[in-house]
């Protein structure tokens, strides 16, 4: 399939025994269901305008795509959990579960989603943010006056409980397997980027890692973090502590931004290195996938931009329908 000279940025995320793309109207899921056939989530894209123009501003437009993506990405992410809870449920609970639930998502299940997405995410950042401070303070405390090396062994400590972290769950068989449909993911945007015709034979020739990953995106924020903060001085535990909760959104801010320009870079020869430190990140959040995982992945990233062409002439949000769940299409 030819494309164009300069593919669309698309982007997505793995989720159980499946992967999710988002386009420019729309984000898609696709799952492998237990009888092999292939289901699909479809979300059209209905931002508001504010939301619209908070993406604009640099620096700001970080902390809103974060959390933006943490909130749609749950969606998908719940819909995956329950189709494979569904699939291993015997046919007469299925019927009792299908009669209690109905079907579509209620207002109240929408905004439930949304505000788990969003206290894990604040959870997930401010502990990892705070915990390698209090524990370099004990350790480190008394061991010399140089605030710089201070952050610096802060910035260490925090990357030691990452990858401690991702190498004890990437242990599971089921995050083992998410993180195969996270390198079938990148594997099918660098083959579309490079103007491949999507088959799961040309999309397995290509790495799994990937500039744009958000395991990159974290990556940045532990380097970033270390001289931002060696800006400030402080005198306490507390005080610093409060400094690093104050700083977070900056550090996002900023990290966001290094990671657009590492990315428009990364065909310079010596300035593509600076997306190093994120790719080799990833060699713990990703994993080889089957053929049979890019399937899944090059089947949700074609409906995407089948219903990313349709929905590219609708006007109006009112035209577009809410959600579609669970239609088989192959």
């Amino acid at each position: 399939m030819p494309q164009q000279s300069k593919p669309v940025s698309y982007g997505g995320q793995a989720v159980i025994e499946g992967v999710m793309f988002g386009g420019k109207h729309v984000n898609v899921t696709a799952v492998r269901r237990k009888d092999g056939e292939i289901t699909y989530l479809e979300v059209p894209k209905q931002d508001k305008s504010w939301v619209m123009k908070l993406r604009r501003i640099p620096l700001l437009r970080g902390i809103v795509s974060i959390i933006d993506s943490s909130v749609k990405g749950s969606k998908h992410l719940n819909y995956s959990a329950d189709a494979y809870a569904d699939d291993e449920l015997e046919p007469e609970e299925k019927a009792k579960q299908e009669e209690k639930q109905g079907s579509g998502w209620s207002l109240s299940m929408i905004i439930g989603v949304t505000a788990v997405a969003i206290l894990s995410f604040l959870f997930g950042k401010i502990v990892l943010t705070l915990l390698p401070v209090v524990i370099e303070d004990f350790l480190f405390k008394n061991a010399f006056n140089n605030q710089f090396l201070h952050n610096v062994l802060e910035g260490v400590i925090k990357l030691i409980l990452l990858l401690a972290y991702l190498w004890l769950i990437s242990q599971t068989p089921m995050i083992k397997r998410l993180f195969q449909y996270h390198g079938a993911e990148h594997k099918v945007i660098s083959a579309y980027e490079a103007g491949e015709e999507l088959t799961p034979e040309n999309v397995q020739k290509y790495s799994r890692l990937h500039y744009r990953c958000g395991s990159s995106f974290i990556m940045l924020t532990v380097i970033i973090g270390i001289f931002l903060y060696s800006v400030f001085t402080y005198d306490s535990l507390w005080e610093r502590m409060g400094q690093r909760l104050l700083l977070l959104p900056v550090v996002l801010g900023v990290s966001f931004e290094l990671l657009k320009i590492t990315n428009s870079l990364r065909d310079i020869p010596v300035l593509r290195y600076l997306g190093y430190p994120g790719l080799w990140l990833q060699l713990l959040t990703t994993k080889e996938p089957t053929n049979a995982q890019v399937e899944v992945s090059i089947a949700s990233f074609n409906r995407m931009r089948e219903l990313d062409a349709k929905l590219a002439n609708v006007s109006t949000a009112t035209e577009v329908p809410v959600a579609t769940f669970d239609p088989v299409k192959g």
